[in-house]
């Protein structure tokens, strides 16, 4: 996205923000994400952040975290940021491999990535997330061990380590159809993941949720806000916000294109394009696919989970229970769509 399309949005996100009904509640955690929030200068992107604030005032201690770009960063713009209040990065590095980060169509090159971190450790940012992904095509194993080692050579504090997927419509579904992509097979990417587990294990990281790692007390707040199914507002292009209504939690998903998204908010007309009100029986299937990624398990009682199906899934070695809460064990994380299906 680039030209005058750019200011237009940023000034539309600005207005919906400060017309938000949501005014006036308190934000324990902030995140700028849906793409690449730094690709926006300092002053835009310190506009949003301000129009934010101003609506919903941070706790002490919030959580106020911005995707960046390797590519589209510098201490600069980072410690305008941090002098902002943001207090946590999380930069998409995908992979150590230029050849990997040109397949991924990213704008990055490898040794950026380094740089940025320098930059945001220069900025004084003490929480930083690193994004790596692996089964990506004609990746091998040990390609897969050097990205490990490089991230964690860098020492962040937390690492979101996710499986390629192939999603339909995109260029690597058509390609994988045709049977022109050189993924690594299904016992590969087990021992990818597995290698996950081994390597930030020893390095000081705790595994909290199926894909993600962090150095203790330096868990994603944001995210586990919607691994637990609370309530969050979302503002922008194709935003996603979930809040408690009078008609119960009602999720809504904005105009996703930005002429169409800028051209309503100009006009006062509504934003969101999709609205779902969530009932009890969705909000219970929700939690569990969500719920069930993390370590800390799904309570059983709580979420009436079906005691035949329990049984089956232990007698697999693909749950364990304790304390009247279920969890995935380490064959079982290989396989959580499979349970969470079985226990709804």
């Amino acid at each position: 996205m680039t030209g005058d399309i750019v200011e237009r949005t940023v000034q539309a996100i600005v207005t919906e923000i400060l017309n938000s009904p949501h005014r006036g509640r308190p934000a324990k955690t902030i995140f700028f994400g849906g793409g690449t929030p730094t690709y926006l200068d300092e002053t835009q992107l310190l506009r949003v952040f301000d129009a934010v604030v101003r609506v919903h005032p941070p706790l002490d201690d919030a959580e106020i975290t911005s995707e960046a770009n390797p590519g589209t960063v510098d201490t600069p713009k980072f410690k305008a940021m941090r002098s902002a209040g943001f207090n946590r990065i999380s930069l998409g590095a995908q992979s150590f491999l230029d050849s990997d980060l040109i397949t991924l169509g990213r704008v990055h090159r490898s040794g950026e990535i380094e740089r940025a971190v320098g930059a945001a450790r220069d900025a004084g940012f003490e929480s930083l997330n690193l994004d790596l992904m692996f089964a990506l095509p004609s990746q091998s194993f040990r390609g897969w061990q050097n990205n490990l080692t490089r991230a964690l050579d860098l020492s962040p504090e937390h690492l979101s380590l996710y499986c390629l997927t192939i999603e339909p419509n995109t260029a690597y579904y058509k390609l994988h159809l045709r049977g022109q992509l050189d993924l690594p097979d299904d016992e590969q990417q087990v021992a990818m993941y597995d290698e996950c587990f081994e390597r930030t294990a020893e390095a000081g990281y705790r595994q909290y949720e199926i894909s993600n790692f962090a150095k203790p007390d330096f868990e994603c707040r944001h995210n586990l806000c919607y691994w637990n199914a609370e309530e969050y507002a979302g503002y922008g292009p194709g935003a996603v916000g979930a809040i408690e209504t009078d008609l119960g939690r009602v999720r809504y998903t904005n105009l996703k294109h930005p002429d169409g998204y800028c051209s309503a908010v100009e006009q006062g007309l509504p934003l969101p394009f999709e609205t779902e009100i969530l009932d009890q029986a969705t909000l219970r299937v929700e939690r569990i696919m969500l719920g069930l990624r993390l370590n800390s398990g799904l309570p059983i009682q709580d979420l009436h989970l079906p005691s035949a199906a329990l049984t089956k899934l232990e007698d697999r070695d693909w749950i364990e229970q304790a304390d009247e809460v279920v969890r995935l064990t380490s064959t079982g994380r290989h396989f959580c769509s499979e349970v969470a299906l079985e226990l709804i």
